[in-house]
């Protein structure tokens, strides 16, 4: 009798395998390369990329990224890179500490208290490493 594997764990499988064919350097990639390829970007690349400048009256930069702060905890906070990026960013773009611990505590009540919990444990990561570099 063969064991049963997830659905996730067959697709991971299926994507180191396509990796390895493709070029064997990628079989060990880690995606935790791109946060030390360019950790935070510039305030202001942000308002270009993720601000007002398509719509001058819509979101700036620091509401976009708590949003997208609250669907990657809504997500179950799977995505580490991103979640730790994102609070990367929207401290740049200007957010406190307390409106992304909000952000994320608010997700509880409809992602619930396991990825809220987790997406706050990588937050604090990054909050971490922020009062490292302050001193």
């Amino acid at each position: 009798m063969s064991e049963t594997k997830n659905p996730f764990e067959v697709m991971m499988a299926q994507a180191h395998e396509m990796a390895r064919a493709l070029n064997p350097g990628l079989e060990h990639f880690s995606p935790k390369g791109f946060e030390a390829l360019w950790p935070t970007m510039p305030k202001e690349a942000m308002e270009l990329m993720f601000g007002r400048t398509v719509n001058k009256d819509g979101l700036d930069a620091k509401t976009r990224l708590l949003l997208t702060l609250a669907g990657l905890t809504m997500q179950g906070a799977q995505a580490d890179t991103a979640v730790r990026q994102t609070v990367r960013h929207a401290l740049e773009a200007g957010a406190k500490k307390q409106e992304i611990v909000e952000t994320i505590g608010q997700m509880s009540v409809f992602a619930g208290i396991p990825a809220m919990t987790r997406a706050l444990e990588l937050a604090q990561e990054v909050l971490d490493d922020k009062r490292d570099d302050e001193t």
